[in-house]
């Protein structure tokens, strides 16, 4: 109800294996050669935007020498900038692409930021409404441990903003009315409305939990699950979580670039999707 009065304010200005699961026998593996290490890929085959154009991408020899160019301890290792093979040292990158974006597949609950998540980059809401994805940046989730009196409090954040949304496309809709009450100065007939809209409001959003899989994920292996629903997350380390682990630890930069480079040297199919 709160959420609901600060919108209307607004509107009237008065213990599991830290190993990924086995990868499904469906879905693509790429093998990711770099610095330190190998990792595997699983790409889902219910995002099949994102899964063919990082195949593509890894046909072309695309990711071959890209640096790993933004990583954050306890958080996330990303790469993809073209930009970056031949970056000097020090430059600030993580502003290139091919040249194209990628139409969101957010599949969450099913797919989410847990550790070893493998999601797409973007630019931020404000210049990318619809969430669509770099054609070539990526990042794989580190994250931490989530205390289960956090998801809690998010489960009510998440409830508190849908009910916010949703009260402002309520009252989006009912605008012409609204503008004639107060031209009107109605104040009775604008509270009227507002609890109205209240009722409407509450009556057509639910609360919806967390599903136990993801809860036991995010208290026992960790990940970031405030990413959830706004990137689109289109597969999963399979092996070499232990080498995601180093990269995360490099020593960075203010602008969270590694002082030494960790470059992928290659990166290769090792197996096609099922077309079942």
């Amino acid at each position: 109800m709160a959420m609901l009065l600060t919108a209307w304010t607004l509107i009237f200005p008065q213990t599991m294996s830290t190993e990924p699961k086995t990868a499904d026998p469906n879905d693509a593996l790429v093998e990711i050669k770099t610095t330190l290490g190998d990792v595997t890929v699983e790409l889902y085959n219910d995002t099949p935007l994102h899964r063919d154009n990082f195949l593509k991408l890894v046909d072309k020899g695309f990711y071959d020498g890209v640096l790993f160019h933004r990583v954050i301890d306890e958080f996330m290792v990303q790469t993809g900038d073209p930009k970056s093979k031949q970056a000097s040292a020090g430059v600030e990158l993580g502003d290139g692409d091919p040249g194209y974006t990628i139409e969101a597949e957010i599949r969450y609950p099913r797919h989410f930021h847990k550790y070893g998540a493998l999601a797409a980059a973007r630019t931020g809401d404000a210049v990318n409404p619809e969430r669509r994805s770099s054609g070539s940046q990526f990042y794989i989730v580190t994250g931490k441990k989530v205390p289960a009196g956090r998801l809690d409090a998010m489960e009510r954040r998440n409830f508190e903003e849908r009910l916010q949304e949703r009260f402002r496309e309520l009252s989006l809709q009912h605008n012409d009315s609204i503008k004639k009450l107060r031209l009107a100065h109605d104040s009775i007939g604008l509270e009227n409305l507002r609890r109205e809209l209240i009722r409407q409001t509450e009556e057509s959003v639910k609360p919806e939990p967390l599903p136990e899989v993801i809860k036991e994920a995010y208290t026992t292996v960790g990940g970031t699950p405030h990413l959830d629903g706004t990137y689109t997350v289109f597969g999963e380390v399979v092996k070499g979580m232990d080498v995601v682990e180093k990269i995360q630890k490099v020593e960075t930069d203010p602008s969270d670039r590694p002082v030494e480079d960790v470059r992928i040297i290659s990166a290769k199919v090792i197996r096609r999707p099922s077309e079942e």
